[in-house]
């Protein structure tokens, strides 16, 4: 967004039984239409004397807006904790009740849930279930009963031995991987986008996956009014694309050329003229085309960077409905890209919903942007369920917040020092784990090069190296290093051990990676990772205010995997299956 800106305001299935639907009519609770049903119930991991369970509803009737499932067991089970579901007992009878998010089932939908529960001598999966009331009956899909071993055997992990106690008991992080949320796309950072380019060793470090580097997945760069200036990043950007992995690139424009604007200047605002609209669509094309023949592919192309900050540097004013009519008209024209609206400066929806509400502007963009400056103080700080309604994924854009600083003093070259730490673990990081749980898409940071950010820039007044990484960036690292493009949200539960802990799951690669964050002031010792199957390898690194992406020891057994997770820290866990 600007030069410098500071925050504004701030084990085996144990059983699966397929239902078909029933066509008896009875009595319906408020607000459910008639149901036909399908369900899989499946025991995802057992113990001696406890198991997992997965549930998956499938509505073969009428849409329903709410629903209750139930069931019997035939060998005493009961339920304990559940995810996804508020989930009763009364005897063998268990009641499962929709929560406030997974009310609504269409027709063909699909919910899931899943919950931990104890049992004795069997443990069969229950042969009825009912939707509303309504039985679902149908055959079994016969299955394996788990040999269930009373004393399992630790594994250690391959490397070395772990020095934690085995794990043991009811597990504090229950992965699920039956619930779904978004597709991340990745985390990053901006290079300079008036001044020079990273140099190439520069780039290696924020993009790579090697030790001391800090894969990052996205780079944002400018889009200037003037051409000649475009090769300025080339270098810097065919570098992230070939060194890093699966690197997306962004490009924002500040403004149009000055004689296609209102106030005939770059800066200060003004707005496009609607008889260069055409203009300004041939310039974004050229611009992509440009980049393509350097061997850079821009990936996402925003329309226009913060439409609703009109400064006096390069800036320029658009309105929702303005943007919508751009995209709408304009937007096949840019070739070779997806085109994104709005990112303005607090995910203000008016900048994004005209556009989302027109069928022909939403099929042009590929993404939703918007910045963070303000947005949690306006409650945007969470999904947006306009942009998830017709699939667009929604990206943070662009932050930049270092009140650490005070009066200007060499803090950020020292890499334990409280107030830098402080900042980074409670404000970005924090904002970066809410941001998943708001089902957002991607990331990006202010410039990744700069003494508050990520490898410092030589500033001597601020006491950073050049290039070399700062604690900011190993702090981000933890999730743009381990949580990769393509991979997948998915639910966990917790048990009130883990509550102080800020935990984020993600499935891809055959792996199941967790991000930790504990900003309390205690440590949580031996907490208990529960996967969905047996873990082959536990990689556990952690960074706080005096370690940065240090390598910790975690214990496996099984499918559970025990970590120690020191106080005010941000730690990864990644889970071989």
């Amino acid at each position: 967004m600007r030069r410098l800106r500071l925050r504004r305001t701030a084990l085996v299935t144990a059983g699966t039984v397929l239902l078909a639907s029933a066509a008896a009519a009875v009595a319906m609770p408020a607000g459910a239409a008639a149901a036909g049903c399908a369900v899989n119930y499946a025991v995802s991991s057992q113990w001696q004397g406890g198991f997992g369970a997965n549930v998956t509803i499938t509505n073969l009737g009428d849409p329903v807006s709410s629903w209750t499932l139930t069931w019997s067991y035939s060998a005493g089970q009961t339920v304990a904790e559940a995810w996804n579901a508020t989930v009763s007992q009364s005897g063998a009878n268990v009641t499962a009740r929709n929560v406030s998010y997974n009310g609504a089932i269409p027709t063909n939908g699909t919910t899931s849930f899943g919950f931990n529960g104890s049992w004795g001598s069997s443990n069969p999966a229950p042969t009825s279930f009912a939707l509303n009331g309504v039985t679902c009956t149908g055959g079994t899909t016969p299955t394996t009963s788990p040999t269930t071993s009373p004393t399992p055997t630790p594994t250690p992990t391959p490397t070395t031995s772990p020095t934690t106690p085995p794990p043991a008991g009811p597990a504090d992080i229950t992965v699920n991987t039956a619930t779904r949320y978004q597709t991340v796309d990745g985390f990053g950072a901006a290079v300079s986008i008036w001044g020079g380019a990273w140099s190439t060793a520069e780039t290696q470090t924020l993009v790579g996956l090697g030790p001391n580097q800090l894969g990052l997945s996205i780079v944002r760069t400018g889009l200037s009014p003037v051409s000649s200036e475009w090769s300025t990043q080339v270098s810097a950007l065919k570098t992230a694309k070939s060194y890093g992995s699966n690197v997306k690139i962004m490009a924002s424009p500040w403004t149009a050329p000055a004689a296609w604007k209102t106030n005939n200047s770059r800066i200060n605002g003004g707005k496009l003229k609607t008889d260069y609209y055409d203009d300004y669509a041939n310039h974004l094309n050229s611009y992509v085309q440009y980049m393509r023949n350097q061997g850079v592919t821009i990936d996402v192309t925003s329309v226009q960077n913060e439409p609703d900050w009109h400064p006096d540097y390069d800036s320029m004013d658009w309105s929702g409905t303005e943007l919508q009519t751009f995209v709408r008209e304009q937007g096949a024209k840019v070739q070779n890209t997806k085109l994104m609206v709005a990112e303005a400066v607090n995910l203000n929806y008016s900048y994004t919903d005209p556009t989302l509400n027109d069928a022909t502007a939403r099929n042009n963009i590929g993404y939703i942007g918007g910045h963070l400056y303000g947005t949690e103080a306006s409650g945007r700080l969470k999904p947006y369920t306009l942009a998830q309604q017709y699939n667009k994924p929604v990206w943070m854009t662009e932050w930049n917040l270092h009140e650490a600083d005070g009066s200007g003093s060499n803090i950020w070259g020292n890499p334990s020092n409280t107030a830098v730490w402080n900042e980074t673990l409670d404000d970005i990081m924090r904002t970066v784990h809410k941001s998943m749980e708001s089902n957002w898409s991607a990331y990006i940071w202010w410039y990744g090069k700069r003494y508050y950010s990520f490898i410092g820039d030589g500033e001597s007044a601020y006491g950073t190296t050049a290039g070399a990484p700062l604690k900011r960036g190993y702090a981000f690292s933890q999730f743009a290093k381990y949580v990769r493009p393509g991979y997948q949200r998915i639910g966990l539960t917790k048990s009130s051990k883990a509550s102080p802990l800020e935990v984020t799951a993600y499935q891809g690669d055959g792996k199941v990676t967790l991000v930790i964050l504990n900003r309390s002031t205690s440590a949580v010792n031996n907490a208990i990772i529960q996967a969905p199957q047996n873990v082959s390898k536990a990689e556990y690194v952690a960074t706080s205010q005096n370690a940065s992406a240090a390598s910790q020891p975690a214990g496996v057994n099984g499918n559970q995997v025990s970590v120690n997770v020191g106080a005010r820290s941000i730690s990864t866990v990644v889970l071989t299956l």
